[in-house]
């Protein structure tokens, strides 16, 4: 109810909902405009009624548009269908000084020596103000901000980009009323958010669906959406979620293993430069000549649960990779930033967004109703990782490497075989992906549980009674 009462006020007059900041504007603006130089550097934010109080170029825009109000009442008038604008419109909106409102007031009268509009608004008000308190039409605003700034390129949402829509009107304004020609424009499909599981429909800041890039800073590299953004076409609906972070981030640091030729790419040479080209246009600078340390979000994800809140936790990451890798990171200040803030990213995904599958704990030892749950007919395929590795390095990749050679018959045995190993190890017949969750763990801790995993197949297959086994 509280927010009907400032229907048709500007939004910087509107007052913050939260009581925190001077009006909504602020408030609103905190958790996306702090971020920006987080994505970009050098963006400069201009708003839009600074620019109607202290831009010169604005005001001149404004006068000429009042001067050459037939002309542009014409071409607005063939795009406008069945409601035309009439004889007497005037290009401006002033805000009522007794009400607070704007596009409630009938201009009456215009003053260009003293840059003033009379105008009788809805609430019984009539008055006299400068045209500093006020706006012109949307469409009359697009055109001037164009000029006003300079504005030789800018992507707009799908709405716009239909013929004989809002774009095409404004196009034809600047061309044949203003005399300027109007920036290149790339029309963009909306972008769908997902919570929960559920479909939230297109993001929006009218309805507040989807997420801020504080949000997002929160829980991964501002690198990571700008390569989602730039991979795919601008016409092409994609849909993010917070709670996929972990695919995204993948996809990311996939293209910079492309991008340095770690990762032999086995897809068409045009996507491989799609996907390369997307990774070095999401980077603030020239990526760095040798290739960074890199570990997965999910081996993150697994490695902060093995760290307590008051430990330092790069210290003690470095110190967990270097111990179950059996060898000496030397990282450079830049890898350890980006490795802290992997981690960091990864502990906030799994507080606030991590699906529960995704916190584990593993087990100290095989309890009788674990052993109860084995399927003697996965022995072979454990015996075959046991022997897979023994002789890897202890690595991500490699333990991955070494279960997908893993020869399974069918579909039926590979989900046998897994459920196996989250039972083994985690208490449980499924979670995420496994190669991340065991890299963290000791090599001869892994190796030690598969050989008590065999042994008790074996005497399950021999007919032995559980309660001996132990």
């Amino acid at each position: 109810e509280e927010a009907k009462s400032y229907h048709n006020y500007p939004l910087i007059r509107v007052p913050d909902p939260e009581g925190c900041h001077d009006n909504w504007v602020e408030h609103y603006w905190e958790d996306f405009g702090n971020y920006l130089d987080e994505f970009y550097e050098g963006i400069n934010v201009v708003y839009t009624h600074e620019l109607y109080r202290y831009n010169d170029e604005m005001k001149r825009f404004i006068i000429d548009s009042i001067v050459m109000k037939e002309k542009i009442r014409e071409v607005i008038n063939k795009y406008r269908g069945r409601t035309k604008l009439p004889a007497d419109w005037i290009p401006f909106e002033p805000i009522c000084e007794k009400c607070g409102r704007i596009g409630t007031s009938k201009v009456l009268d215009v003053d260009l020596n003293e840059y003033k509009v009379k105008y009788r608004c809805s609430c019984g008000f009539e008055g006299k103000t400068s045209m500093e308190n006020g706006k012109l039409m949307w469409r009359l605003e697009w055109v001037a901000v164009w000029r006003v700034l300079n504005v030789s390129f800018e992507p707009y949402g799908k709405d716009h980009a239909t013929p004989g829509g809002s774009r095409d009107s404004c196009n034809d304004l600047a061309l044949n009323v203003f005399g300027f020609n109007p920036p290149v424009g790339l029309a963009y499909e909306w972008v769908g958010y997902v919570k929960g599981g559920v479909d939230m429909g297109d993001m929006g800041s009218s309805d507040f669906i989807g997420f801020t890039p504080k949000k997002w800073l929160e829980v991964a590299e501002p690198e990571v959406l700008k390569f989602l953004y730039l991979l795919n076409p601008p016409m092409k609906r994609i849909v993010l979620s917070l709670e996929r972070v972990p695919l995204y981030v993948d996809r990311y640091d996939r293209a910079e293993r492309l991008y340095y030729g770690i990762e032999k790419a086995t897809i068409p040479k045009e996507k491989l430069e799609n996907i390369v080209k997307s990774y070095v246009y999401s980077q603030k600078e020239k990526p760095p000549k040798d290739p960074p340390y890199q570990i997965s979000f999910l081996h993150a994800v697994a490695l902060v649960q093995t760290i307590p809140d008051t430990d330092d936790i790069i210290t003690e990451a470095i110190k967990r990779i270097e111990k179950t890798t059996k060898r000496k990171l030397h990282l450079s200040s830049f890898e350890i930033d980006r490795l802290k803030r992997r981690l960091t990213n990864a502990r906030n995904w799994l507080i606030n967004y991590a699906p529960h599958h995704y916190k584990i704990s593993v087990l100290e030892k095989l309890s009788e109703d674990i052993i109860t749950k084995l399927d003697p007919k996965i022995l072979p395929l454990i015996k075959e990782l046991y022997a897979n590795f023994q002789s890897i390095t202890w690595e991500e990749e490699e333990i991955k490497r070494a279960m997908i050679n893993v020869k399974r018959r069918d579909r039926r045995e590979e989900i046998l075989f897994f459920k196996t190993l989250y039972l083994v190890f985690f208490g449980r017949e499924y979670g995420p992906r496994i190669a991340p969750y065991l890299s963290i763990l000791d090599k001869e801790f892994v190796l030690n549980r598969l050989q008590e995993t065999i042994r008790v197949l074996l005497l399950k297959i021999n007919g032995a009674d559980l309660p001996k086994i132990f």
